[in-house]
């Protein structure tokens, strides 16, 4: 079955090594090309994250070295990724084709400096995660004390993504912050959230905030991280499937996608170690849910409530 997965840091991995990993099969890539076409993947979610500890004059120069890197060693030598910059190409990927999907998680690289979030949507960037999980000159992430909403220049790119049909995605905000993008985002987004109702982290949504973004129609993709599953030593598939069985108990059943995190977590859920053991989450997920129910959970949903 077709999966869509809105979320990856394997352009960071790349960016670590200096470019040597080699994205065909690199062991080191959970999400190299050879485990994407193992796993099924047919669009894959590429996050640009800049290190938060990186001094800010540099902070943008890694941004870009990363874009440099999805187009050097990710597309151009593999013909047959294709570079989604309008919508309506998902729809028309072919057999053996993988939709690379270049994103943004949070915009401390940019600075307060809209002509640079401008720059990145020519470079292909189409979906933004406003904050990783501490504050910036936007908003204040998941874990930031303050816990301040949107400052004025974080409603100035709010609004140049809806210009421009961008997914806003609300996944590290700090509460207040996610209340205010939901007031104003056309293109709401969780990218990688799970439910804190059954764990209580500030990285997963409340049920509140669940319920806003169905009742908006917008889609909350499930993260495979440990962490943010269950608080226990060893996480299994079937644990993970319980934050998809609380989305649905709110009404999400067709608003929910993955999310992995793959390559961006230290930790793994047991027997979903890569993007190649993909379908043994999907095996799992046909146990619980009829096949149409699943397929929407794998690609249909996200491509129903695509922005036009």
């Amino acid at each position: 079955m077709h999966i869509i997965d809105l979320h990856c840091d394997a352009l960071y991995k790349i960016w670590e090594s200096g470019g040597k990993l080699r994205y065909t099969d690199a062991p080191e890539l959970e999400t190299n090309r050879d485990r994407l076409l193992e796993g099924q993947v047919r669009l894959q979610g590429y996050a640009v994250f800049v290190d938060p500890d990186l001094p800010d004059p540099l902070k943008f120069q890694s941004c870009l070295d990363q874009i440099h890197y999805f187009y050097a060693e990710v597309l151009e030598k593999h013909p047959e990724i294709v570079h989604i910059t309008e919508w309506s190409q998902i729809s028309r990927l072919q057999p053996g084709q993988i939709g690379a999907l270049l994103t943004l998680e949070g915009v401390d690289p940019i600075g307060n400096d809209l002509h640079k979030m401008h720059l990145l949507y020519r470079l292909g960037v189409r979906s933004v995660g406003l904050t990783w999980n501490y504050a910036n000159l936007a908003a204040d992430g998941a874990l930031e004390p303050r816990g301040a909403g949107l400052t004025t220049f974080g409603r100035e790119l709010v609004a140049m993504y809806n210009k421009y049909n961008m997914l806003t995605d609300v996944s590290h905000l700090c509460e207040r912050a996610f209340w205010d993008v939901i007031e104003i985002a056309h293109h709401p987004i969780a990218s990688h959230s799970n439910a804190r109702a059954l764990l209580d982290h500030p990285r997963n949504l409340t049920d509140d905030q669940a319920r806003a973004m169905f009742d908006r129609q917008a889609m909350v993709h499930v993260v495979y991280c440990p962490y943010f599953v269950q608080d226990t030593e060893i996480v299994t598939i079937p644990q993970l499937i319980t934050h998809i069985d609380h989305f649905c108990a709110l009404g999400g059943v067709q608003h929910i996608g993955l999310g992995s995190d793959f390559d961006g977590i230290s930790t793994h859920i047991q027997g979903l170690e890569h993007a190649g053991h993909t379908q043994r989450l999907i095996d799992e997920l046909l146990n619980h849910y009829t096949e149409e129910q699943v397929r929407g959970f794998a690609h249909e949903n996200f491509i129903r409530h695509l922005p036009v």
